[in-house]
């Protein structure tokens, strides 16, 4: 499982252009899911998630998390991250989950993060979306677990 995460002052998601979601200021989570993913995998993302401290503390330090800072997290399903790019010059996607597998996996992930951090909105699986957002920093992090 990766999940890139990005500081933003502001995000959205627009699909066949109507906006389907947004947030102000927080994170914008893209999410990959591979094959040997299971919910104790995401589990622990989540858990890394809502604890990884890239927000400024009250002395400028990164040392705040988005529960720390009371934050929107915006979820958005993103399989290329599951690419394979060591050779050639075309992604592979075999060790991505299938989407039939991905999909329940990222709605229970989204039902779990809402239960515990509330201000979380999501993008709509498997569709053509149109992400836009305002990077902080820019601060970005690529956590990875299998």
């Amino acid at each position: 499982m990766k999940a890139l995460l990005q500081r933003v002052t502001s995000a959205g998601v627009s699909v066949e252009g109507r906006c389907v979601a947004s947030i102000g200021a927080g994170m914008l989570v893209f999410l990959g899911l591979d094959r040997a993913d299971n919910r104790d995998v995401a589990t622990r993302m989540m858990d890394k998630i809502l604890a990884y401290r890239m927000f400024s503390d009250n002395a400028g330090r990164m040392n705040a998390s988005i529960t720390d800072v009371c934050g929107g997290i915006l979820l958005v399903s993103q399989f290329t991250l599951s690419a394979e790019t060591r050779k050639g010059l075309r992604p592979g996607f075999s060790s991505a989950m299938p989407p039939a597998d991905a999909q329940p996996l990222y709605h229970w992930m989204l039902e779990c993060l809402r239960q515990r951090h509330g201000d979380v909105a999501a993008g709509q699986f498997g569709a053509n979306m149109q992400v836009s957002l305002v990077n902080d920093g820019p601060v970005t992090f690529l956590l990875e677990l299998s």
